[in-house]
């Protein structure tokens, strides 16, 4: 018997799974078996020679784990059949059972899903509600769920009283949600608007001046619309879940959207640029990437992504390079 150092493990293959293919189902044919039969009798095979006699034949043995490779996988050799043969079994009884494990939790990552289309059936109907305090409750409610997007266009002057910082939007607005507000200029005219559109800028909202009528409407993650039904425009709404009415007020927006303009909230009341935001805006006026800017404050790119979004808004820049551009000498050429 030749002296050679004992067999190493045969390099990682993947686990032999019953959905797999045939490759694991059916037995080695006639040229496989008179491969496995060569080695046998030769005692040991170079892996080089075995690939040039038959290379599909020798991967489909060395698959089956009916043949071995030597350390450095220099030389092949035979395995008993019913060492190869308990391996495979067992290897299949793994792949069985994973199997099963897998049809038991099958639509356990279709939750949201799930939940998504449950809801949308729910608001397949236009609901009328009238009075403000229902009105009013019914907003709350879809605020405090989880909500990524708002669309929300609010026409004439703004009251007071809903010029004031909110905690459920303040908290989506920090995990990276998008709120857009359409204003006409008589807000913009507003002392206290122009202050809360600041703060809400610093925030992360952007709110956008239009001068053209259009109508009052609020729109949740392009689900769920919400419009004025009676002319004053707080004692009845339609609450809107029919998607193809959704979509049309989206596009309604969206047209109106691109048609206003920014304005500089910062400005209007005579504020200074936030710290942060200053801080960005001198490093992009730098050179400096997105991704370079957050190593350098230690901040996530998320987070610098909504500050870059607030200094586009404010120096009403369409790109990266403008905005850097803008941003030297501390935005003053802006």
């Amino acid at each position: 018997m030749p002296d050679a150092p004992p067999p190493a493990a045969p390099p990682p293959r993947p686990a032999a799974r019953p959905d797999s293919g045939p490759s694991y189902a059916v037995p080695p044919g006639p040229a496989e078996k008179e491969l496995y039969l060569s080695v046998l009798r030769s005692g040991r095979v170079s892996l080089r020679e075995l690939m040039e006699q038959d290379a599909a034949a020798a991967t489909r043995l060395l698959e089956l784990g009916l043949l071995s490779q030597y350390a450095y996988q220099e030389w092949v050799v035979a395995v008993n059949p019913r060492i190869a043969t308990a391996k495979l079994a067992a290897a299949l009884r793994a792949g069985a059972g994973d199997l099963l494990a897998r049809a038991e939790t099958a639509g356990a990552g279709l939750d949201d899903l799930t939940d998504s289309y449950e809801a949308t059936r729910q608001h397949t109907r236009i609901a009328h509600v009238f009075g403000q305090a229902q009105i009013q409750q019914r907003l709350l409610a879809i605020e405090s769920d989880h909500w990524d997007e708002v669309l929300a266009a609010q026409p004439g002057p703004r009251a007071p009283e809903f010029m004031v910082e909110n905690p459920r939007v303040r908290a989506a607005l920090a995990r990276g949600a998008v709120t857009d507000i359409l204003y006409q200029p008589v807000a913009r005219r507003a002392p206290h608007t122009a202050a809360y559109a600041a703060a809400a800028t610093d925030w992360g909202m952007r709110l956008r001046v239009l001068d053209e009528p259009f109508a009052r409407m609020m729109i949740f993650d392009r689900r769920i619309a919400v419009i004025a039904t009676v002319d004053d425009n707080r004692s009845g709404a339609a609450f809107i879940g029919d998607r193809a009415v959704v979509d049309h007020l989206v596009r309604l927006f969206q047209r109106d959207w691109e048609r206003a303009v920014r304005v500089p909230w910062f400005d209007e009341v005579g504020r200074e640029l936030p710290e942060a935001l200053r801080r960005v805006g001198e490093l992009l006026a730098q050179g400096l990437t997105q991704r370079a800017v957050a190593s350098r404050l230690g901040l996530s790119e998320r987070t610098v992504a909504g500050h870059i979004a607030r200094l586009r808004e404010r120096y009403d820049a369409e790109t990266l390079f403008q905005l850097g551009w803008l941003m030297r000498d501390g935005g003053r050429h802006g």
